[in-house]
């Protein structure tokens, strides 16, 4: 058993405390008095001021004498507060020196305690098990009806349920002890400074409330994944040397190899972002690139085009280059967005499921662009084009910094618009967020409608990138990757739940993952087991979450 004579009482720690709080609250009288005239006095005129600006009794002219008789004495509680800055922060630093010297005394006394504490909750615990296993096999001695044993076990049960519960309470209340210890300091130096700590006493607090807070558990839940993603790439970066010869592969090179080729499908899984945001999906986006990357090929193509729409042979040789790169970018944002807002509608004024209207949307696109183009593919575009959307400086792929670009864009309107904020009510729960007098529909049509726009960007850029050869069959099952990586990026299909720095995340390890064992030379028809298990298990994770949040 704990020795109890080592575990202090309420009354023995607030007397271990008291020398602390009794200098400190001397030093603070002190502070007060310096502050009435001065930093008090300024807060006071300056919550005056802006009251007066509010304020609608008092006439212009009043307003104005007023602000000069409040700014008279603003000027005059400045200068006390001046005056008095060098002694309250003299006295400030003796306060927090006396502190430094004396509070580690106290906390140590209340740690040990505390560890003292557990002992005993656990032994208390055990005690209280082993009691209640020895009374459970008394009474089931003495029973013979079977529905009478059922019911004991059921409530033996119970109680040692009961029993764990207990356990983890007083756990609970040591764990709240030995944090109250520690952030009556920062309550102090609060009171002196004002809330305004120094950077290493921010960093201090920030450090234990994570650790107050931190469980096992969670954390894996949100990050165990990542750190399994982490372990296989550091064992590929080892094998990968090994199995190749001496190929490396994080490289510099590399690195930017597969951040250019995540730039294009960034754009597609933002876009779908939004939508598993609202508890749906889309699985027409690799049939978006198809279309959108055929339209950009056709327009932005190497002279006359060999192939035909419907038909017809276009040739746009006669314009522009620049005017043909934007021509290119509008039709494969207008093409992607008319059908986005088709799947939208639907979804959201018949309460159809994304997964059908995506589908119909994925089946319609690709006949007819199929039946369009006889399925043929537009060859290359003009190799003047490349260099002037996606040039390299000094090394550097320029394709990035679109993909950089769509990242803050996408950020700023989920994160500081009132669309955004709407998108998370919405998929949070849209009964309530309707109640609220949000409307449901234009929120769900607007999601479609970004996520068309995003995708025509998206196609655009990989065209671009390839150099054209759009055909309707470009982009096959580019809308599981940008799904995967929204989904191991923490965007729930729950809804309402989803970062973009997530989303950032899972597309750089879906494209890091893919091109780290094309190097190392794994068949691609195996790649898509990796694919498969790691979706399985952010699902999973997923699922978890949900489930301890209900």
């Amino acid at each position: 058993m704990a020795d109890n004579t080592k575990i202090l009482t309420a009354e023995q720690e607030a007397q271990l405390r008291k020398p602390m709080d009794d200098y400190v609250g001397a030093v603070q009288a002190k502070i007060d008095a310096l502050r009435k005239d001065g930093t008090d006095r300024v807060v006071e005129i300056q919550d005056a001021l802006d009251n007066l600006k509010r304020d609608r009794i008092y006439t212009a002219q009043e307003k104005k004498d007023r602000a000069a008789q409040l700014g008279a004495e603003l000027k005059k509680a400045k200068e006390a507060e001046a005056q008095s800055k060098g002694q309250i922060a003299k006295l400030i630093a003796d306060a927090e020196s006396y502190l430094k010297a004396h509070f580690n005394d106290y906390y140590q006394a209340v740690k040990a305690s505390c560890k003292l504490e557990v002992v005993q909750a656990k032994a208390k615990y055990s005690e209280a098990v082993a009691q209640l296993k020895k009374d459970h096999q008394e009474i089931l001695a003495k029973l013979t009806d079977h529905h009478e044993i059922k019911d004991e076990k059921y409530v033996y049960k119970n109680r040692l349920f009961d029993a764990k519960m207990q356990l983890a309470k007083d756990l609970q209340d040591i764990k709240d002890r030995r944090h109250g210890a520690l952030d009556h300091k920062y309550h102090l130096i609060d009171l002196l400074r004002m809330s305004k700590f120094t950077p290493a006493q921010s960093i201090a607090q920030r450090w234990e409330n994570y650790r107050y807070t931190f469980s096992l558990r969670n954390f894996l839940l949100r990050n165990g994944l990542y750190l399994a993603i982490a372990i296989i790439f550091i064992l590929l970066c080892i094998i990968t040397p090994i199995v190749k010869g001496g190929i490396q592969l994080l490289t510099v090179n590399n690195i930017l190899n597969i951040l250019q080729q995540a730039s294009p499908r960034m754009f597609l899984a933002l876009g779908v972002a939004g939508l598993i945001m609202l508890a749906g999906t889309d699985l027409s986006i690799g049939r978006m690139v198809g279309m959108g990357m055929t339209a950009a090929t056709i327009i932005m193509h190497n002279g006359i085009n060999t192939g035909g729409v419907f038909g017809h042979i276009f040739d746009f040789t006669g314009m522009p280059v620049v005017g043909r790169v934007i021509l290119a970018l509008v039709v494969c944002i207008i093409l992607c967005t008319i059908f986005t807002t088709i799947a939208g509608f639907f979804t959201a004024k018949f309460k159809m499921h994304p997964f059908i209207s995506t589908m119909a949307n994925m089946l319609v696109i690709f006949g007819l662009v199929t039946y369009a183009t006889k399925g043929v593919s537009f060859g290359g575009i003009e190799s003047s084009i490349h260099d002037m959307i996606m040039p390299r400086w000094n090394g550097f792929p320029v394709i990035i910094l679109w993909a950089v670009a769509a990242v803050a864009i996408v950020w700023f309107i989920w994160n500081k618009t009132t669309f955004g904020k709407n998108l998370y009510a919405v998929g949070g729960n849209p009964e309530a967020a309707a109640v609220s007098g949000i409307s449901v529909f234009a929120v769900t049509v607007g999601a479609f409608i970004m996520a068309g726009i995003l995708y025509g960007f998206g196609s655009w850029l990989e065209c671009i990138r390839m150099f054209g050869s759009g055909s309707a069959s470009y982009g096959q099952g580019w809308e599981m990757d940008a799904i995967a990586a929204c989904v191991v990026g923490g965007v729930s299909f729950t809804g309402g739940i989803g970062k973009i720095s997530g989303v950032v995340t899972g597309v750089f390890i879906f494209t890091a993952l893919t091109y780290s064992l094309t190097t190392l030379g794994i068949d691609a028809n195996l790649q898509f087991v990796f694919s498969g298990i790691i979706i399985l298990v952010a699902v999973t994770l997923d699922c978890l979450k949900y489930v301890q949040k209900k």
